[in-house]
C-alpha cells in the first residue's frame, strides 16, 4: 500500500517539528551554560578583587604597624636613657653624700694606726719620730685615691673642706685635738686599699720613723660629720 500525499506531508511537517526542537534545545543549554560560566567567572573575579583589596589594605596596615612600633621603641629607649641618666646622677649623689660626709656609711673597709716611734736613738731630735700631720694627710690621700667612700681619723669623720693641723705633741682634725695614736679608718673595696697603701706609703711612713699597722675590716660605720659649729 502506497502512502498518500497526506501522511507524506505530515511526515515532513513532524520531520521539521522535531530538528527545531532539538535545535533549539541545543541552543537554550549552550546558552545556560554560556550564563552559568559567565556568572561563575563574575563571582571569582569578584572574590580575586576582594582579596586583592584586602591584601592591599593589609600591606598598609602593616606599613602603619611597623612605624608605630619604631616610634614605641624610639620612646622606650628614650625613657631607658633617661632612666639610665638618672639613675647615675642618683648613685653619683649617693658617693658625694658619702665623701663630703652627710650621711651615715656602713660597709667593709680598712684601719691605719700610726704611733709614734718607740725607739728614738741618742742625740736625735725626738720630733723626728712623732706623727705629723703630714703622715695623716698622706694615707687620708691614698685612701681617697683608692675608692674610699668615706674617711674618719680617731672615729671623726672628714669631709672634703676638713683640715688637720699639728698643735705640738697633738693633732687637730677640724679643731678637735687628738694624742697618738691615731687610727684612720676608711670605708670602700679593702683589698684594692690595703695593696694601694703598701705600695709606697706605708714604707715612706716607717723610713720616717712611724709605727704603722694595716687592718681590713669587714665591717664599719661612721656617724655623718659633724662641724664644729653643728
Amino acid at each position: 500500500m502506497k502512502p498518500t500525499g497526506k501522511y507524506v506531508f505530515f511526515s515532513i511537517i513532524m520531520l521539521v517539528t522535531g530538528f527545531f526542537l532539538s535545535y533549539s534545545y541545543q541552543i537554550t543549554k549552550k546558552e545556560a551554560a554560556t550564563h552559568e560560566t559567565n556568572s561563575q567567572w563574575k563571582q571569582e573575579d569578584g572574590l580575586r578583587s576582594g582579596i586583592l583589596r584586602t591584601q592591599k589594605t593589609n600591606r598598609k596596615l602593616n606599613g602603619e604597624l611597623k612605624k608605630i612600633q619604631l616610634q614605641i621603641q624610639k620612646r622606650e629607649n628614650k625613657l631607658a636613657d633617661q632612666e639610665k641618666k638618672s639613675y647615675n646622677l642618683v648613685e653619683d649623689l649617693k658617693k658625694m653624700r658619702k665623701v663630703v660626709g652627710s650621711v651615715k656609711v656602713k660597709g667593709p673597709g680598712i684601719e691605719v694606726t700610726l704611733s709614734d716611734s718607740s725607739y728614738v736613738p741618742e742625740g736625735e731630735n725626738p720630733n723626728n719620730y712623732i706623727v705629723h700631720e703630714e703622715h695623716i694627710r698622706s694615707v687620708i690621700y691614698e685612701m681617697l685615691v683608692s675608692g674610699a667612700e668615706a674617711v674618719a681619723v680617731n672615729g671623726q669623720r672628714i669631709s672634703h673642706s676638713s683640715y688637720i693641723t699639728c698643735v705640738g705633741p697633738v693633732v687637730s682634725v677640724d679643731g678637735n685635738q687628738y694624742p697618738a695614736p691615731f687610727t684612720i679608718t676608711a670605708i670602700g673595696d679593702k683589698s684594692v686599699m690595703e695593696k694601694s697603701l703598701n705600695l709606697s706609703v706605708v714604707s715612706d711612713l716607717v723610713n720616717d720613723g712611724i709605727e704603722v699597722r694595716v687592718a681590713t675590716k669587714d665591717g664599719i660605720t661612721m656617724d655623718p660629720y659633724l662641724s664644729k659649729e653643728g
